[in-house]
């Protein structure tokens, strides 16, 4: 079940949001906790029992180093819950390109054991573990209700594909919270605006960008190279952000803050910035239980350039079982390296307008490795988005997706900076009444309008679920 759905947003969210708000106070968390249960198994039936596993353990070994103080056995429950933790997102994720891997060094023919990557399992692992190293570091108190700790694993508006939340910063919500009015008008908001940008731009620039991967590489020419490529480029954003947008405000809707993962990454003037402004809350994982447990910055540049290697294989690895993940990550490793050594201090002193083209072709670039399935691939890609194919410069048929894309990309462009906020900000503050008035206006009238375009088109449309799903 995804939530630019007919089935949720007809039937499933309907009827959960009136259980929600009809039942009392702490019965909240067990409407919660069952229909986050049920929205899983609707796609998941027999993985539901693999993530209230996580949640068990993890609760368990929290509660172990609530109730012990010897450093040498914390470290030890600590230890178990990271291994368990990892093994089961290894086997399930990894296990078929181990093999696969090992067939091709040894010239064996081991069977592919073909398990289906349970759906969010990336981002509720996360979530588990950095429960447990919290209560180990004494950030947190470790949970006594097992309910409570499940809803916090299991909920379903950030389950899927996040943004990945800390227990720390929902622990108190898990207890008291009370979404008036206000929250619940955000929420709404939001989540049309997070269901607007997937199915009516990443869905739409999806379509381009499936007919041009879907050609011969080698006979791409440079514009339709480029076209797709820059078709994915948004549809990424777009589809990444639009579900983050839904889950924050269907959080809020429930008395949820959840932490902001997107901050216009594509108006990044470096690499660095770049990573500061996507996916944050992954980002931020990294640097809290990887990087700075590593040492960070503390002890010198040949250890810091180790840390951020070991950071971003990892951050490759953690989004696919595939070679081209681990390119993808090594890519955005060099440039990282490359900034924190000389280069950002170059780019400090050049037109800001030079750092954000050079970081929108690193990050395109990487783009190709990430979404074109093998290394060699993308190298075939990326020879004809610089002419190195011999296919020329245009051929009719891009110079017509051009044309037909054209509006649609002149408006993601536009959704892709803050230019619309930064404007509405302006009007809401008019001091003229003027301008007070038209944003009163538009505020009640473009998420409606929003609403009903978005569900036109899903009613329409075939299904298409989201990106993220797949790590």
């Amino acid at each position: 079940m995804v939530f630019s759905s007919t089935v949720f947003l007809f039937r499933f969210l309907p009827v959960f949001i009136i259980l929600y708000f009809v039942v009392p106070g702490r019965m909240k968390n067990i409407i919660l906790l069952f229909g986050s249960l049920f929205f899983y198994a609707w796609g998941e039936p027999v993985y539901v029992l693999l993530m209230l596993f996580s949640s068990f353990s993890d609760y368990i070994h929290g509660r172990i180093l609530g109730n012990t103080r010897k450093k040498d056995l914390r470290a030890m429950v600590l230890a178990s819950s990271i291994i368990i933790n990892l093994l089961v997102l290894g086997f399930f994720k990894y296990a078929d390109f181990a093999i696969q891997t090992l067939n091709s060094l040894t010239g064996a023919n081991y069977p592919l054991l073909n398990l289906p990557l349970p759906i969010g399992i990336s981002f509720y692992t996360f979530q588990t573990m950095s429960y447990t190293i919290d209560c180990y570091r004494g950030k947190v108190e470790p949970q006594k209700n097992l309910l409570d700790f499940a809803v916090f694993v299991t909920m379903f508006p950030q389950l899927i594909a996040g943004p990945i939340v800390k227990y720390k910063q929902v622990e108190k919500q898990l207890h008291e919270r009370k979404p008036d009015i206000i929250q619940i008008s955000y929420g709404c908001k939001r989540f049309v605006i997070g269901l607007a940008k997937k199915v009516l731009l990443a869905n739409n620039l999806g379509l381009l960008w499936t007919q041009v991967s879907s050609r011969d590489f080698g006979e791409l020419s440079v514009l339709m190279a480029w076209l797709g490529i820059l078709a994915f480029t948004c549809q990424i954003y777009f589809d990444f952000s639009g579900y983050s947008d839904m889950a924050i405000g269907l959080g809020a809707c429930l008395g949820f803050s959840f932490p902001e993962n997107f901050n216009y990454p594509y108006i990044a003037t470096s690499v660095t910035d770049f990573w500061s402004r996507w996916h944050m809350t992954l980002s931020g994982w990294f640097k809290e239980y990887v990087y700075i447990p590593l040492g960070g910055n503390r002890k010198g540049p040949v250890k810091q350039i180790m840390n951020i290697l070991i950071v971003w294989l990892l951050t490759g690895i953690w989004h696919g079982a595939g070679w081209n993940f681990l390119v993808w990550g090594l890519w955005f490793a060099f440039w990282l390296i490359m900034e924190k050594l000389w280069l950002r201090k170059i780019l400090t002193h050049l037109p800001m307008e030079v750092g954000h083209i050079y970081t929108l072709l690193i990050v395109i670039i990487g783009w190709v490795f990430f979404e074109v399935n093998s290394f060699r691939n993308g190298v075939q890609y990326l020879g004809a988005m610089f002419g190195l194919n011999g296919a020329g410069l245009y051929d009719g048929e891009a110079l017509f997706l051009g044309l037909e894309y054209l509006i649609l990309f002149i408006i993601a462009v536009v959704a892709c900076t803050p230019m619309v906020r930064r404007v509405a900000t302006r009007m809401s503050q008019s001091v003229t009444g003027y301008g007070l008035a038209v944003y009163r206006f538009l505020e009640k009238v473009l998420p409606a309008l929003l609403i009903l375009l978005s569900l036109a088109y899903i009613v329409d449309a075939t299904f298409n679920p989201f990106l993220y799903f797949r790590f």
